[in-house]
Formats: C-alpha cells, sequence, structure tokens
C-alpha cells in the first residue's frame, strides 16, 4: 500500500449539483467538496463559456437570456451523463424546469440557502453576474429569493450557508449528503 486510500465509485453514486442564488457559495464550497472526496469540480457557467467561446454575459447581451438556458441545458446534460463529479450549477439553472428534471433524473442537487446580506455582501463590486448589472443589487436579489427560493426548496439536500468558514459550510455539506445517502462519502486522498 503507498498510503493513498482507494474508494470505489460507489462512494458518489451521481454527480452532486450545487443550486442557490450568486454569492450562495456555490463554486467557493464546490472545489472544496470536490477535493475533500477526491471528486472533479466542475463550474457549469465556465463549461458553457468555453462551449461558446463568449462570457455569460456576453451570451446574455447578444442572444438573450432564453438562448443561454437552451446551452446551459445541454451543457448541464452532459456533464450528469459522465462520471460523478460536483458541479456548480448557475444561480438560473434549476429554475429551468427541464433542467431542473434533468438534475432530479441524473444526480443529487443540494441548495446553498444564503441570506440576503449574505448575498449582497458577496456579489457586490462583480460586474459578471448579469442579472445585477442593472438597477439596485440589492433589490434585484430580494425579487430573486421571492421567485426563486421556492424552486430551489426543492432540493434533495438544503444546506444554510452564511458568514461562517467556508470548510465549516462545506463539513455541513459533506455531513448532509451522508445522511440523504445513508453512507460515509469518506475523505479521499487523490493519488
Amino acid at each position: 500500500m503507498d498510503g493513498h486510500t482507494e474508494t470505489s465509485p460507489l462512494d458518489l453514486p451521481r454527480a452532486i449539483v450545487l443550486v442557490g442564488l450568486m454569492g450562495a457559495g456555490k463554486s467557493c464550497i464546490g472545489k472544496r467538496l470536490a477535493a475533500r472526496i477526491a471528486v472533479p469540480f466542475v463550474d457549469a457557467d465556465s463549461e458553457i463559456e468555453q462551449a461558446a467561446g463568449l462570457s455569460v454575459a456576453e451570451i446574455f447581451a447578444k442572444y438573450g437570456e432564453p438562448y443561454f438556458r437552451d446551452g446551459e441545458r445541454r451543457v448541464m446534460a452532459r456533464l450528469l451523463q459522465g462520471p460523478p463529479c460536483i458541479i456548480s450549477a448557475g444561480g438560473g439553472a434549476f429554475m429551468d424546469e427541464e433542467t431542473r428534471t434533468l438534475i432530479k433524473a441524473n444526480g443529487v442537487s443540494v441548495w446553498l440557502r444564503a441570506d440576503l446580506d449574505t448575498l449582497v455582501a458577496r456579489t457586490k463590486g462583480r460586474t459578471h453576474r448579469p442579472l445585477l448589472n442593472t438597477g439596485d443589487p440589492r433589490e434585484k436579489l430580494a425579487e430573486l429569493m421571492r421567485i426563486r427560493n421556492p424552486v430551489y426548496g426543492e432540493a434533495d439536500v438544503t444546506v444554510d450557508t452564511g458568514i461562517d468558514n467556508p470548510s465549516v459550510t462545506c463539513a455541513r455539506v459533506l455531513a448532509a449528503l451522508e445522511d440523504y445517502f445513508g453512507h460515509s462519502l469518506g475523505e479521499r486522498i487523490a493519488s
């Protein structure tokens, strides 16, 4: 034995899809969770940008949100058909009924729920979020929470995120997933 822990792919039977509003910590927590259980991390928005050759903001500006959501659905379907991984979904991905159905059929959704103050603080000054680039970001986030939170509530697992250290939130997500699956995902050490 070389000191590395070998684990079966059954430790993570399906992709884990992190959903929630922008600023909830999907990328930050997703990267930590993936490292902790030694599976790949994939940012769906980055995959969309790579496929389109444009940033999310450019896709919204040039083609509009419906075009973006169609590409997002195709990318999510491809990712969910691949090996188990941690996927950070864009804030609106779970709102699309077809995408939500794909996630429910092929993955496990985890809603990273954050309060308005946390979301405002985490998104302040970031210009790569098309939905926050016009008007008052706090008002826009409050409106998005009102509309999206009931749908995010359909996720398989919900974990509150806030001012805690990301490692603490990651540990809570891991514990919630272990409860969901009914077994330990283990701390895997990548070779």
